[in-house]
């Protein structure tokens, strides 16, 4: 989108070095595009710019917000917005994003993703690289998908992940890792939505399984739990996505492991554009600092 907001990003960083601070400099208002690391919320990303950029700019008010959540256990573009680009964040929310997500097929969690252990394990027998491209064009265009019971969606005025808690609790009762009673099909109760994938593409196969994930044990936000399903060589697909607003890669997940007769969870999600943003030129959090850092 057009827009006469500041956009500080690496291209800024390498020519100014840091914003002026004084915010009346940037009528239009600020958008910082930020490489989410790995464990952090969103909220923990805007919690820390704002930290920054009060003081920064000597603002004790100042608006921070963001445009278009990213979970805990993806990276990539957050497009932050300070001052009056907090306006543009719903038009910034409403643009297309790109991810690369990897999908490891055999076994699902009640997340879909590595945030909870898994609980099923499922045949992989047709998983295979010309399966997956053959059943990957049936995934473009606009389509209804069901959302993860893990998320924000509202269900009677309640939160879905309030619900999907209390019953992984339930489930796993008596147990010590596997929660096989965990009802996948909850995510029934939830209203289908319209999306729409415009681009969906095989970028890697490997049969025996992912790297396991990496990250600082001193990161962020240790509260985030990480599983490491490695260990199990699961069949890995690495995947690109282009889509619309609202879409949900854990659920595509789910649906391409169905797709196939299996199950399958995200094991890696990482978004490479967020409209005209791209990963290339975002900031990683101490970039972003350094451009709001005193003289």
């Amino acid at each position: 989108m057009d827009t006469k907001a500041l956009i500080a990003d690496k291209r800024f960083l390498e020519g100014k070095g840091r914003l002026s601070d004084c915010i009346e400099d940037y009528p239009e208002g600020i958008i910082l595009p930020v490489d989410k690391p790995l464990r952090w919320t969103s909220a923990d990303v805007i919690r820390k710019i704002k930290w920054l950029a009060t003081r920064h700019f000597h603002k004790k008010n100042l608006k921070v917000g963001h445009a278009g959540t990213l979970d805990p256990l993806a990276t990539g573009v957050l497009l932050v917005c300070i001052g009056k680009a907090t306006k543009l964040a719903e038009s910034l929310q409403k643009e297309g994003k790109e991810y690369v997500a990897g999908i490891s097929f055999g076994a699902t969690t009640p997340s879909y993703d590595l945030e909870k252990p898994v609980d099923r394990l499922y045949p992989t027998t047709n998983v295979s690289p010309e399966s997956i491209l053959d059943i990957l064009p049936s995934f473009l265009g606009e389509q209804e998908q069901v959302a993860p019971l893990f998320s924000a969606k509202s269900v009677d005025g309640v939160r879905a992940y309030e619900l999907a808690r209390k019953q992984y609790r339930q489930a796993g009762k008596g147990k010590t890792d596997v929660f096989e009673d965990f009802d996948h099909g909850a995510a029934g109760i939830l209203n289908r939505q319209i999306i729409t994938i415009s681009e969906i593409e095989l970028l890697s196969f490997n049969p025996s399984g992912h790297e396991p994930m990496v990250y600082e044990e001193n990161s962020f936000n240790s509260r985030i739990n990480v599983e490491d399903t490695s260990s199990l060589n699961l069949p890995h697909a690495e995947i690109r996505v282009a889509c619309s607003k609202g879409t949900y890669l854990r659920a595509l997940a789910r649906d391409l492991g169905e797709a196939l007769g299996s199950g399958a969870h995200l094991d890696s999600l990482r978004r490479t554009k967020s409209g005209g943003f791209t990963v290339e030129t975002a900031l990683k959090v101490e970039e972003a600092a350094t451009l709001l850092s005193a003289l």
